[in-house]
C-alpha cells in the first residue's frame, strides 16, 4: 500500500498533534484528527485534516469515537493523562473506551504517545533503557504503564509505544517557567528533554517504516544537571536566573534511547 492510500487518525490534535498531522499530510498520508475544542475545527479543516470534536470520558460511547477511526491504517493516541488538573481522573478507563472503538473500527496499528514518567526518580540516580520495567509509583506513571501493557496485550492490533522525555520547543521551554524562581529542588538531577521537531520526526518515521510491536524511549542524548542547564539557558536568553537549593539530596534519572537511534537509524536534529 503506498502512502497516498493510507489514512492516519490522530486522537489529540493539540500542541504536538496538530503539527504532526501537518507533517503526515506533507508525507502523502490523509489524516483524521480529533480535538476537544469545537473552535479549533475550522483550523484543522483548513489545514486539510478531516476533523472531529471528541472528548474521552466515562460517558463517551464507541459510536461517538468510530468516525474518527474508520478506514484508518493506524491511530496515534496523543492525549496526556491530565492528572495535574484532575487528580482523581481515571485515564485508564478513557483509553479502554478508545480501545473498544479501535477494535470495532478494525484499525490494525496503534502508536501510543507515552512518557518517561513511567520510570521512577531515585538516588543514586539510575539509568533506564527499554529493558528496565516501568517502576513509577506516581499516579500518572502508574496509569501510563497500565495503558502500555493493556495496548501491547491486545491481539486485535499491533502497538508501538514511544516514551517521550519532557517535550519542548522555543516557545514552550521549561526554563521560562523556572526563571527567577528560588529554592528549586534537585539541582543535580539530569535533564531528559526532547524538542518537538524530533518528536514529530520520530512518530512519522515509525509510521512510514512500520516499526510495530515496539517500545521506544525518546530523549535527546545529553543530560546536564538541572541547575547547569536551566541557569545556562536563562543566561543565554537574558532571563532572571533560577536559584536552586543545593542543601538536599537530588533525585532523578537518566533515560537512554539508543534502541530508537539504532533501530530507526535516527539522528536527533534539535538540541533542547
Amino acid at each position: 500500500m503506498n502512502l497516498t492510500q493510507q489514512q492516519i487518525s490522530i486522537i489529540g490534535c493539540g500542541w504536538l498533534g496538530f503539527p504532526l498531522a501537518q507533517q503526515l499530510l506533507k508525507e502523502g498520508f490523509s489524516v483524521k484528527g480529533s480535538t476537544t475544542t469545537p473552535g479549533k475545527l475550522s483550523q484543522l479543516r483548513t489545514a486539510g485534516i478531516k476533523s472531529y470534536t471528541l472528548e474521552l470520558n466515562t460517558s463517551t460511547s464507541t459510536e461517538q469515537i468510530i468516525p474518527v477511526l474508520k478506514n484508518s491504517n493506524a491511530v496515534i493516541v496523543n492525549i496526556p493523562p491530565g492528572l495535574r488538573r484532575s487528580p482523581n481522573k481515571n485515564h485508564v478507563e478513557e483509553i479502554e473506551q478508545l480501545v473498544d472503538a479501535i477494535v470495532a473500527a478494525h484499525v490494525p496499528h496503534v502508536l501510543f504517545v507515552s512518557s518517561t514518567s513511567v520510570y521512577k526518580n531515585e538516588c543514586p540516580i539510575p539509568t533506564y533503557t527499554e529493558s528496565n520495567a516501568p517502576n513509577s509509583k506516581e499516579p500518572s506513571g502508574v496509569q501510563l504503564k497500565t495503558i502500555e501493557a493493556m495496548l501491547h496485550a491486545n491481539l486485535h492490533f499491533r502497538t508501538t509505544v514511544v516514551r517521550f522525555g519532557g517535550l519542548i520547543d522555543d516557545e514552550r521551554h521549561p526554563a521560562k517557567y523556572l526563571s527567577g524562581k528560588s529554592n528549586l529542588k534537585n539541582p543535580e538531577a539530569p535533564i531528559n528533554l526532547i524538542h518537538k521537531v524530533d518528536a514529530i520526526n520520530i512518530l512519522v518515521k515509525i509510521i512510514k517504516e512500520a516499526h510495530w510491536q515496539e517500545t521506544f524511549n525518546a530523549v535527546y542524548p545529553r543530560h546536564p544537571s538541572r541547575e547547569n542547564f536551566y541557569t545556562s539557558h536563562c543566561k543565554s536568553q537574558n532571563l532572571p536566573l533560577p536559584e536552586f537549593n543545593t542543601s538536599g539530596v537530588s533525585v532523578g534519572k537518566i533515560i537512554r534511547s539508543e534502541k530508537l537511534v539504532q533501530l530507526l537509524n535516527y539522528n536527533y536534529i534539535q538540541s533542547p
